[in-house]
């Protein structure tokens, strides 16, 4: 293999290793393939390869690829410091380090396997770390149900660990020969790890918005990101920035919607000493602020008349006029503008400048809302599991399967802010009722509030009621209908919204929909949408 990595024959077939070879360019495909073959050598019952984050001293490790854990655990990010069993893989000097059955270090897959009733007293458990051009890279960990399964097994595992730092070290120096051989090239995301919780996911439509976020943010080219309440538009921005050549300059951030009227255009362009009542110095605004950066108009619609107007010229051409000034400044500013309004509507209502609409709208992305990510929202589940067992000290906070199938069907009006919040009520709802199993804590589908009604659909209970869902006639239930008539009246809604998408592809359907296909068949057959 060029670039550093040799395919070993003495434990892969020549298959597998050309499998390999062919996907040194696309690592997403490639770790799960490397541990999907990794598991058909080695006795493991559940695999990972995690990587260091880099941006926090590589004290947080970010799963890549996991086999045999429940899907939450690719959102989750583990601090060393909070996972004694990861940091002494980490500082080990050598090869893989095994843990003896009785070590009381705790297992931080403790309770992910599927299926598993109650957490693993008794098991065999090996990690080694993961180096590339002697710095450290990450580390994989192999688990068994079984005491003593991982026994003569050990040169193995070095052999496979050896073969996983190959394949790391050729994919970073083939990106680095692709991006003009800068050093350290990254396949993780750039944004800090907190900052993932809205961008993370794998199904189409988060690869599609990845794809346009990359294709974009090169550009100085001004960005209109638009979506629902809490679907991470804010993330959005900042994952514009730091892909941008403008990364090493400021991102202001200003919400239009917390503006007073009065100060509007004061905090936008900055006014003089004397400009009024209180003005007892110059101040810059937030347009000189990001000179040089990017400057991020959360809740743009929000703007009055008179500020879009003076924000024109800034748009057109840098200029702004700081209030009570005559003279011009120019500055050097990327904007990217969000909102969950329809500004088109808003154009033709009178309450949004057309000109100042066109401006903003050179690239418009769309942040799909979380109910047409499908298993996305388990992933994303696992970034907040993780968060809230931390801050509750638990040894493990995990989601029962009944949640997890609950999770999916729920259309999640409030996005990824709702989910967020779901679990960590939960959480705390959990803990109150129950203690912990062995220091894991299973959420139900009541501890997170949502209460199933019908078949493959859910609804929040009264201690979170469902607000109204925007911008999709095809989820408005039906008034003045019983309650079992008008959840299936949505349900068929949802599905033909669905179809109507995907051209009528039931596979696609219910990937959106976060159902087995065969599920759905069901469901649509007993709504009469099938024969």
């Amino acid at each position: 293999m060029d670039n550093g990595a040799v395919i070993p024959t003495t434990f892969l077939t020549l298959d597998e290793a050309g499998a390999l070879l062919r996907m040194l360019d696309d690592p997403v495909r490639l770790w799960p393939l490397l541990l999907d073959l990794m598991a058909r050598h080695l006795p493991c019952d559940a695999c990972a390869l995690l990587r260091h984050d880099g941006r926090s001293s590589d004290a947080l490790l970010v799963p890549l690829a996991t086999r045999g854990l429940s899907p939450d655990t690719l959102g989750r990010r583990f601090a060393l410091d909070d996972h004694p069993r990861l940091r002494a893989i980490a500082e080990t000097g050598g090869g893989p380090l095994r843990f003896p059955p009785d070590c009381e270090l705790p297992d931080p897959y403790d309770g992910l396997i599927p299926d598993l009733k109650q957490r693993l007293h008794v098991h065999d458990c090996v990690g080694a770390p993961l180096n590339v051009d002697g710095r450290r890279w990450g580390m994989l960990t192999l688990d068994a149900l079984n005491e003593g399964r991982f026994d003569g097994w050990e040169g193995a595992i070095a052999a496979w660990a050896r073969l996983a730092a190959d394949l790391a070290t050729a994919v970073e120096r083939r990106a680095a020969l692709t991006n003009g051989g800068s050093p350290g090239i990254r396949e993780i995301d750039d944004p800090p790890a907190d900052l993932e919780s809205g961008t993370v996911g794998t199904s189409p439509a988060m690869a599609a918005l990845l794809t346009e976020i990359d294709t974009v943010a090169a550009s100085d080219l001004v960005v209109l990101v638009l979506g629902e309440t809490g679907v991470g538009k804010e993330l959005v921005a900042r994952r514009l920035h730091a892909r941008s050549s403008r990364v090493a300059g400021p991102l202001v951030h200003v919400n239009c919607a917390a503006l007073p009227d009065a100060l509007v255009e004061s905090e936008l362009f900055g006014h003089v000493r004397g400009a009024f009542s209180g003005a007892v110095s110059d101040r810059r605004g937030k347009f000189e602020l990001a000179d040089g950066g990017t400057l991020f108009l959360d809740e743009v619609g929000e703007l009055p008349l008179a500020a879009q107007a003076k924000m024109l010229r800034a748009l057109q051409n840098g200029e702004i006029q700081r209030v009570g000034s005559d003279r011009h400044i120019t500055v050097d500013v990327r904007v990217i503008a969000a909102t969950n309004r329809d500004l088109a509507a808003e154009v033709r209502e009178g309450r949004f400048r057309a000109d100042v609409y066109h401006r903003l709208s050179v690239y418009p992305l769309r942040v799909p809302p979380l109910r047409d990510r499908g298993t996305d929202v388990l992933r994303l589940a696992g970034l907040f599991l993780e968060r809230n067992r931390a801050r509750l000290g638990l040894r493990n906070l995990r989601l029962s399967a009944a949640a997890e199938r609950r999770m999916l069907s729920y259309p999640w009006p409030g996005n990824v802010r709702e989910l967020e919040h779901a679990i960590g009520r939960g959480a705390i709802r959990a803990r109150a009722a129950r203690p912990p199993d062995g220091g894991v804590l299973t959420l139900t589908p009541a501890d997170l509030g949502l209460e199933e009604v019908g078949e493959g659909i859910a609804a929040p209970t009264a201690a979170m009621p469902q607000p109204r869902l925007p911008d999709s006639p095809a989820h408005l239930p039906a008034e003045n209908l019983p309650l079992r008539d008008a959840v299936e009246e949505l349900q068929r809604r949802m599905i033909q919204d669905q179809l109507n998408r995907h051209g009528g592809n039931w596979a696609k359907a219910a990937g959106s929909l976060g159902l087995d296909r065969s599920n759905l068949f069901r469901l649509a057959k007993r709504l009469g949408l099938r024969e």
